[in-house]
C-alpha cells in the first residue's frame, strides 16, 4: 500500500509539473502567435533583443539531454549491480547539472532584456528560471542518491 501511494504522489506530481510548464509555453506561443497592439504587434516585442537560439540555449539543451542519457546510463548500472559504473554515471550527471545552472546563470546576467520588458521577458525568465529550479532541486537529489550508492544503501 506504501509503495502505490508513493506511485501514485509521484505520478501526480509529474502530472502536475507538466501542466505547471504546459501554461508558460502556452503563454508564450499564444503571445508569439497572436501579438498584441501594447507590445507593438510584433514578436518579438518592439524593442526586445532575442537571444539567439543557436548559441548558448542550444548548448544548455545538449548538456540536458546529455545528463538524460548519463543518469539513464548510471540507473542501468545500479539495475545491473556495477556500482562504480553507476557511481560514475550520476557524478557525470552531477557534472552536467552544474554546468548547465552555471550557464543558465551567465544567461541570465548577459540577457538583452529583462524580466520587466513586456511579456517577452517575464514569460522568458519564469520559464527558465523555475526550469533551472527543477534542475538545482533535482541536482541535490542526485547528489543524495550518489551519496547513498557510495554508502551501498541500494541494491540490484
Amino acid at each position: 500500500a506504501v509503495q502505490q501511494g508513493l506511485r501514485m504522489g509521484m505520478i501526480l506530481f509529474i502530472v502536475s509539473e507538466i501542466m505547471f510548464f504546459f501554461a508558460f509555453f502556452w503563454a508564450f506561443f499564444t503571445s508569439s502567435l497572436s501579438p498584441v497592439f501594447n507590445i507593438g504587434g510584433v514578436w518579438p516585442p518592439a524593442g526586445i533583443e532575442a537571444i539567439s537560439p543557436w548559441g548558448l540555449p542550444l548548448l544548455n539543451t545538449i548538456i540536458l539531454l546529455s545528463s538524460g542519457a548519463s543518469v539513464t546510463w548510471a540507473h542501468h548500472a545500479i539495475v545491473g549491480g556495477f556500482k562504480k559504473d553507476a557511481l560514475l554515471g550520476l557524478v557525470i550527471t552531477i557534472i552536467f547539472a552544474v554546468i548547465f545552472t552555471g550557464l543558465q546563470g551567465f544567461e541570465y546576467v548577459n540577457a538583452p532584456f529583462a524580466m520587466s520588458d513586456s511579456v517577452y521577458g517575464s514569460v522568458f525568465f519564469m520559464a527558465t528560471g523555475f526550469h533551472g529550479f527543477h534542475v538545482i532541486i533535482g541536482t541535490i537529489f542526485l547528489f543524495v542518491c550518489a551519496f547513498r550508492l557510495y554508502l551501498d544503501h541500494f541494491s540490484r
